[in-house]
């Protein structure tokens, strides 16, 4: 393209650039070639406008300035289009220096030319220029996109003899590469080593420590932090939903709110995702509300929890609400709308989404089919079921995963098609897991199969076997049958291998705070109060259910005299 446009002739030449000088206004016309190419560089939003700018560049020998050709490159690569910059960049005749290798390095580094800014950066040295504080870090970004860490411990080691490991920015590059591999170990080394800390330093430690999932490390550390910014929050609040602690998520929000920490996009996706596994639904509800306020509704990924967020809270009306206002919805939106439904019981108005998702021509994925096999397993449609499943590949392309096995093994198991499950789960080309052996252990102690609960629990005592549940369902089977006997062996059994009953809990918002109770626990503040309430509760139970018992012995007893009090039937 680029020696296509050295070819143009002055006809040409003018036809491509009059759309967008046309926006050049009088008063900065007598400007300089610099200032108006500036000044296209602003106006450019796609390929065609950089085609025309690129043209304005050549006619006046812009292209050979470095600095100009690297701003050019930077709006190549904000609009995505990665291959230009490469063909900009490998058709300029001059020497570059630092600042355009450094340009060039950073539009390729997140790209799927990643490889080629490796090489581009192996050729610094070579042309007789040294690397600065901003090549490394360039380069680092493609080492993690690569999985190339022994490419990013090279680095390291230019880093060392360069003298640029003191430089904190490198640091920081270096400390969030080693993370990214799961090298935990080596970037504290590199961060307790560092003389000099800033908070994107802290920051990089502490969201590496939070993606690999040591969120008491990541808080450790962020208690410690002389200063914090945003990131700071938002990266121990994702930490804690990405290893479901949402309580403590929760709490983290909450308190950012007391320092008046405007919070960002990912810290409202984070806390979004707390409040829906705990239905937190007043702080969700507020979290909404700054949405709109702040005129962030327009942005995709937040309308997504949203919906996500209210389906679980159980307002699936106010999930249907967001869904309508949305103009511009991506396969997660239908998806997240079709399982919402689905979880609610509206399987017909879940079928009916999907229906309405095609006609728009958004294509399903995996999740997709999740959803919709979830919808047939909650109003029971197993043929449905099966047609889906059956056609995932044939006519959509996809084929059923584990979990797609598992959702139709699932819904199988509880409409009583048990052989047809078994069949499933013998055939499919992967080894079953718990959730599945799971499922096989549910639909026996629904239908009351004994051998098929105990073939069930033998598999999920390999897999997990610390699972209480998985006892005392199959005990159950045995007791709804009468066979007490086995129904004790199968309790003895978990005494002597150690596994002890879990705890039912719940949990309840109120006044906007979370309140989490597990049986028999006496942590929260107001425990006297809580129980002292419950036996109060728990009295009046029982002299209900006497007086009740007593009116149905009446009755009872007045049906034999052939007489029914007129109070009862009122």
């Amino acid at each position: 393209m680029v020696h296509l446009l050295r070819r143009l002739g002055s006809h040409w030449k003018r036809s491509l650039l009059e759309p967008l000088l046309f926006q050049i206004s009088p008063a900065t016309s007598t400007a300089s070639p610099s200032y108006h190419l500036l000044s296209l560089l602003k106006q450019c939003s796609n390929l065609k406008h950089l085609h025309q700018t690129h043209c304005f560049m050549l006619s006046r020998g812009l292209d050979q300035d470095n600095i100009l050709l690297s701003r050019f490159i930077e709006a190549c690569s904000s609009l995505g289009f990665s291959h230009y910059c490469l063909s900009v960049f490998t058709s300029h005749k001059n020497l570059p220096d630092i600042y355009l290798f450094n340009t060039i390095i950073k539009a390729l580094s997140n790209s799927e030319f990643s490889i080629l800014s490796i090489r581009i950066y192996n050729r610094i040295l070579a042309c007789g220029l040294r690397f600065d504080s901003y090549s490394l870090p360039f380069a680092l970004k493609a080492v993690v996109r690569l999985l190339a860490i022994h490419v990013g411990r090279q680095i390291h080691s230019q880093a060392i003899g360069t003298g640029l490991v003191c430089d904190v920015h490198v640091m920081t590059a270096l400390i969030q590469m080693y993370s990214s591999f799961g090298c935990i170990s080596e970037a504290r080394q590199l961060f307790d080593g560092a003389c000099f800390r800033d908070v994107a330093f802290w920051n990089a430690m502490v969201a590496g420590y939070a993606k690999l999932g040591d969120v008491d490390n990541a808080r450790h550390l962020f208690e410690r932090m002389p200063e914090r910014n945003v990131i700071s929050w938002t990266a121990v609040i994702s930490g804690y939903a990405q290893m479901d602690r949402p309580n403590e998520a929760i709490s983290m929000f909450r308190r950012m709110q007391l320092e008046e920490v405007e919070p960002d996009e990912i810290a409202m996706l984070a806390s979004l995702s707390a409040c829906a596994q705990l239905g937190a639904l007043e702080l969700g509800e507020w979290i909404h509300n700054y949405i709109d306020k702040h005129g962030l509704s327009k942005i995709v990924p937040l309308n997504n929890a949203l919906i996500d967020m209210y389906a679980k809270s159980g307002k699936i009306e106010k999930a249907l609400q967001v869904f309508k206002n949305m103009k511009h919805k991506s396969i997660i939106t239908w998806t997240s709308m079709i399982d919402g439904l689905a979880s609610h019981g509206l399987g017909r108005e879940a079928f009916e989404m999907f229906s309405c998702m095609e006609r728009n021509r958004i294509k399903p994925n995996e999740i997709t089919f999740m959803a919709i096999l979830s919808a047939c397993n909650h109003v029971g449609w197993v043929e449905m079921g099966r047609w889906y499943f059956k056609n995932m590949g044939t006519k959509y392309g996809i084929h059923p995963k584990i979990e797609h096995y598992g959702c139709m093994i699932d819904l199988l198991g509880r409409a009583g098609f048990l052989q047809e499950a078994q069949e499933l789960v013998e055939g499919m080309p992967f080894e079953a897991n718990a959730p599945i052996w799971g499922s096989l252990l549910a639909a026996a102690r629904i239908h009351g199969d004994a051998e098929l609960g105990e073939r069930a629990l033998q598999h999920l005592i390999k897999v997990e076997p610390h699972n209480s549940g998985n006892y005392a369902l199959l005990s159950n089977i045995y007791a709804t049958q009468s066979k007490w006997n086995e129904a004790g062996i199968v309790r003895k059994v978990m005494r002597d291998t150690g596994v002890k009953k879990m705890p039912g809990g719940s949990c309840i918002e109120v006044n906007s705070e979370v309140h989490e109770f597990v049986a028999d626990d006496k942590s929260h503040l107001q425990s006297e109060r809580i129980y002292e309430v419950l036996w109060k509760i728990n009295l009046q139970s029982k002299m209900a259910m006497h007086v009740q018992m007593e009116h149905v012995e009446m009755l009872e007893s007045n049906k034999e005299s052939g007489y029914i009090l007129t109070s009862i039937c009122a």
